[in-house]
Order: structure tokens, then sequence, then C-alpha cells
């Protein structure tokens, strides 16, 4: 692991961002830290336990490639966000509607919030609490936080963003720091695709506490995921959603490149913290009984999960 890492290269082509990471868990500290490795002033707004060990050391950011101490800003209080042009939004979809109002007071009129949660409505309850703009982003990777102030990247790292004021900049700023990323109409669609994804595996890693390569060798689970693949399609065609790509492929292809991956649920679930099984498989029930589509593997999904994770 070397010494403290400063930038490399000067932010460039989208000119140097003031960018507050709200919820500094591992998806906030990964991309936060790539974008203070681009020369974006960037502060991590999260939990004490991180907040002291990055203010002593440094966010430690470790990746295949690299293994740095990465110099940012941290703060475990909103007021924080303020003089920010983007806000990396990544809070637990359970704490949107609250963190938005603790955010709401020190946004600047032109702030950009970047939804970068699972589930598929958290851009929406956004809207109703802040008048800045919002655009939702899909993201595509595999992170951890394995110690404080410690973030592990484990894979991918792509986003996709949906049209906004201020987007395109922002698109260009995570492009220029290397992160693939692309403004797309559909990003509603991206958005179903990648929770339908994260219904098909996130309880079942969760109840199983196995990674994604594990499970999948269990007998009849393939099944079991082909049901609740194939429940989340329908309650997406009768909500008049495009899913963008080909979500069976996709899900049979993430048990590839993903083998040890853990899911988000089931490490909440280890940690014995709430998880968000109410914006991914309960979402899809409650749309379901909207739309008149039964959903049975994915009820039986969010009851378990619900039951393990009660006090």
């Amino acid at each position: 692991m070397s010494a403290f890492a400063t930038s490399s290269t000067p932010a460039t082509g989208a000119g140097r961002l003031r960018i507050a990471v709200m919820g500094a868990g591992a998806v906030g500290c990964y991309f936060g830290g790539v974008m203070a490795r681009a020369g974006h002033e960037v502060v991590l707004i999260g939990r004490p336990q991180h907040v002291d060990a990055i203010r002593r050391n440094g966010l430690r950011m470790e990746t295949a490639t690299f293994d740095e101490q990465v110099r940012v800003e941290a703060d475990t209080e909103a007021a924080a966000v303020r003089g920010a042009d983007l806000v990396l939004f990544c809070v637990k979809s359970t704490d949107t509607v609250e963190a938005a109002r603790q955010l709401q007071p020190h946004l600047g009129s032109q702030t950009l919030l970047l939804s970068m949660q699972n589930g598929v409505d958290n851009a929406e309850r956004l809207r109703l609490v802040v008048s800045q703009p919002v655009s939702a982003a899909v993201v595509y990777v595999a992170t951890g936080m394995v110690g404080p102030g410690h973030v592990k990247h484990y894979g991918r790292g792509e986003l996709v963003i949906e049209p906004a004021q201020g987007a395109p900049r922002a698109a260009q700023a995570f492009i220029d720091a290397g992160v693939p990323t692309e403004v797309s109409d559909n990003a509603r669609g991206a958005l179903w695709s990648k929770l339908l994804i994260n219904c098909a595996y996130n309880a079942l890693s969760a109840v199983t506490q196995q990674s994604y390569g594990q499970l999948v060798q269990g007998e009849g689970v393939w099944a079991v995921i082909d049901d609740l693949v194939a429940e989340g399609l329908a309650v997406a065609q009768a909500a008049g959603v495009q899913v963008a790509g080909d979500v069976p492929a996709a899900v049979r292809k993430i048990a590839q490149t993903m083998p040890g991956q853990l899911s988000s649920t089931a490490q909440d679930l280890k940690r014995g913290k709430p998880t968000e099984i109410d914006h991914l498989n309960g979402f899809l029930v409650r749309r379901g009984e909207e739309l008149g589509v039964a959903t049975p593997a994915n009820r039986v999904m969010h009851a378990l999960v619900r039951l393990m994770q009660a006090p």
C-alpha cells in the first residue's frame, strides 16, 4: 500500500468540480475516491467511524490495479454539501427522504443530485423534497467496506445516467476519470433491468449468506431465479416499462462475472443493519398488486428477509 495519493492528472474536460458524497458507504467511497484521484474536490459525508479514519489516514482504496490512501475531505454533517456542483446521493433507499431534507437547506440552486441507489423510484422521491436538478444513475459496480475508511473494489464500475440539467458535464467528468458513463434516454429501463437482477440474487444471497457463485450451485436455485425474473418482467410490462437489455442473460452472467460477491442485502443482514428489501422484491410485490400481476416468488423472498432482519 502506498503513502497518500494525490491526483496524478488534474481534472480537465468537464472542469474541476466540487463533489459531495451523501452516504459514504461502499459505492459512495469508491466513486468519490475515483473522482478525487482525478483531481476533483471531494467531501465524503458518512458515519463517524469512517469519517474519523478518513480524516486521520485518508480513504484507503483497494482495487485490482492500485492500493492507495487517497486524500479527501470527510464530515458527518449534511451541511458539508455546501458549495457542491454535484452530489453523489448514495444513502440507502430507506433513508432517501430524510437525507434529502437534511441536504436541502445547503444546496445551491444549480447543484445536480445524482441518485446512485438501488431501486427505481429514488429520483422521483428526491424531486418531491428538493427543487434542484435530479438525475437517476444506474450503477454497475461490486464494492465493499472492509474496514473503517477502507473500500475494496471487486469489479466493474460503469454508470448509466438519466438526462437532466448538469448531467452531461457530470458524465464527462466521470469519463475523464476513467469511469465508463452513458447518458441515456432509457435510464428508467436500465434501472428496472438492474432492479430485476438485484431481485434475482439479493434475497437468495441474504437468506443463505452465500456469494452469487456459491448459491447458483444449489439444486433448484436457477429455477427460483427464473421465477423471480419472470415475475419482475411481467410487472415491468404491465407498468409500461421498456426494460433495457436481455435481463435473463444478464442474470446468468452475474454469477460468472461476480462469483465471489455477497449481495448488499446479505451484508446488511450479517451486520445487523436494516436492508433495502422493501425497495427491491418488496417493491415488485407492491407494484404487482397495484397492476394485478402475481408475484409469489418475490413475495416469499421479501417475507423471508423481513423475518431475518426483525429484532
